[in-house]
């Protein structure tokens, strides 16, 4: 009996080791399991949505350096001699500033003025933002290739843009690189995942990433007076994202995370800019890539030697008016005219141009669609100031010439108005000059 209960005592002694290994592999198995997923959990950490698409296009993100001429004075650089004017009786004239001259002479060179960034848009296109562009006496494209110290260089020149927009498209012959896709920015949500590359100070290809702030903000981006003297405020609509744009992002690229191109940095949102208190972060606007397209177009159909781009009531007399006696026999268009002028064209408010009075019946002006109250600011490229800028062009050309005009029409008479209208277009129009009876004064 005592020998049977020694070998119960036993068997139960392996079941409880037994029990003791079961529990032993159970809580191993426990313990084990969070290492897992502490590997599953770096492995997610390490791979990123960005990356792929990032690849796919930052190659196809430039430099775009503006170069502009200044003036050098040489002989002492401040025009004097430094208080010796014995030095100009002698001639000692140096070419490095130290004035020891005749008084020094002046020369034009060519400097780099600023630079931005751009993406290659089609073969050869690359698209910026206008004000990297403006006033440039030539332009440069810098492309930054892997294990390159230095950048290769492009000369460009601008294929088309829209200063109110600030978009340019430049013609870069001889650039290799593969154009990105453009997306559809109309399709964009709030909270999209986006990123940006550019050159922002000098660091080339930089990359921000954030998402779709807001849209269809109304930002205004400039006041700017155009070339025939009238100032506009421009207000675009942009795309607010907290990705960072800072200097030389400007003219750069904003992409979905299928790296299609949506939109280019053009501004950042700052206090100092917009408030004097407040201190801004994170707030970047970028230009729709769909507003963008038609510039885009434009470039693709035109001539690739298109040039750099250059960046109260009124009241007259009728000292400017076509319809002399003498020039009967003569082509003329068939209106009455005169130089605009008064407080409203010196305030911007009105361009500068030659004030429609008359427009006579069947004569080449009504056939061509010009009306009373028109100004005209421009004929065959030329910029009109006065009405005799007007008689002059007309006067240089023959019966059947073509003239193209440029109106600013409001549709008021200006003369009988209480005030200057704010609202107005131009207007392009055709003309064939014609031999038309003079009408008696």
């Amino acid at each position: 009996m005592l020998k049977k209960m020694q070998n119960k005592k036993k068997v139960m002694g392996y079941i409880a080791l037994a029990l003791v290994c079961l529990m032993a592999g159970s809580l191993m198995g426990t313990v084990s399991q969070p290492a897992v997923a502490a590997d599953s959990v770096m492995t997610a950490a390490t791979s990123s949505p960005f990356t792929t698409p990032i690849a796919m296009v930052k190659d196809s993100v430039v430099g775009v350096n503006n170069y502009q001429l200044v003036s050098n004075h040489y002989g002492n650089g401040y025009g004097n001699n430094y208080g010796f004017p014995w030095s100009d009786f002698f001639g000692f004239g140096s070419p490095y500033g130290y004035g020891y001259g005749n008084g020094g002479q002046d020369s034009d060179r060519e400097v780099k003025y600023g630079s931005g960034s751009g993406v290659v848009v089609a073969k050869e296109y690359v698209m910026t933002n206008y004000h990297v562009v403006e006033g440039a006496s030539s332009l440069e494209v810098a492309v930054d290739r892997e294990g390159q110290s230095d950048p290769d260089l492009f000369s460009a020149t601008v294929a088309a843009s829209d200063e109110d927009l600030d978009v340019a498209v430049l013609y870069v012959p001889g650039l290799d690189l593969e154009p990105v896709a453009l997306g559809d920015s109309d399709a964009l949500q709030v909270g999209d995942l986006v990123f940006n590359i550019g050159n922002p100070i000098g660091f080339n290809k930089t990359v921000t990433a954030g998402i779709i702030s807001a849209l269809n903000r109304e930002i205004s981006t400039d006041t700017h007076t155009d070339r025939y003297g009238r100032t506009t405020e421009v207000i675009n609509t942009m795309i607010q994202t907290d990705a960072a744009i800072n200097s030389g992002n400007s003219g750069g690229g904003m992409f979905d995370l299928n790296g299609q191109l949506i939109g280019i940095p053009t501004l950042k949102y700052t206090g100092s800019r917009y408030s004097s208190t407040a201190t801004v972060e994170s707030i970047g606007m970028c230009i729709p890539v769909n507003a963008a397209k038609a510039v885009i177009e434009k470039a693709l159909a035109a001539d690739v030697s298109a040039q750099t781009p250059d960046a109260s009531s009124s009241s007259g007399t009728r000292s400017g008016s076509e319809t002399r006696n003498d020039l009967q026999g003569r082509p003329r268009m068939g209106v009455t005219v005169t130089t605009l002028s008064g407080a409203a064209v010196q305030n911007g408010i009105l361009p500068r141009g030659v004030y429609v009075m008359e427009v006579e019946s069947g004569s080449p002006a009504e056939l061509a669609g010009v009306q009373p109250y028109d100004i005209i600011v421009e004929a065959n490229g030329t910029v009109l100031t006065t009405a005799s800028d007007l008689t002059s062009i007309i006067g240089s050309l023959k019966e059947g010439d073509e003239v193209a005009l440029k109106v600013y029409r409001t549709g008021v008479d200006l003369y009988n108005a209480a005030e200057a209208p704010t609202d107005g277009e131009y207007v392009d129009l055709k003309l064939t000059l014609a031999i038309v009876d003079a009408i008696a004064q």
